[in-house]
C-alpha cells in the first residue's frame, strides 16, 4: 500500500475512534493490540493486516468500507 493510501486509511481510522469517542488505549485493548500499534497505524507507520482492519471496523462499529473509503 502505498504511503498515501495508509495516510487516508490512518486518519479514516482516528477519525472514526474519536467519533466513537474511545482513545488509542481503550482500542488497543478491544482488538487485542498495543496502543503504539494503533498509534502506527494512524499515523502510517504501520500497514495493518486486512484481519486488524475488520477488529477495528467490528470494534468502531463501523462498515468497513467507512475505514477504506478513498483508500
Amino acid at each position: 500500500m502505498t504511503n498515501e493510501r495508509l495516510k487516508t486509511l490512518g486518519l479514516n481510522i482516528k477519525f472514526a475512534r474519536m467519533k466513537k469517542g474511545i482513545s488509542q488505549e481503550e482500542l488497543a485493548e478491544l482488538v487485542d493490540t498495543s496502543r503504539i500499534t494503533i498509534s502506527f497505524i494512524e499515523t502510517a507507520r504501520q500497514n495493518p493486516t486486512i484481519l486488524k482492519i475488520i477488529d477495528i471496523a467490528r470494534v468502531l462499529d463501523i462498515d468497513i468500507n467507512e475505514l477504506i473509503k478513498n483508500v
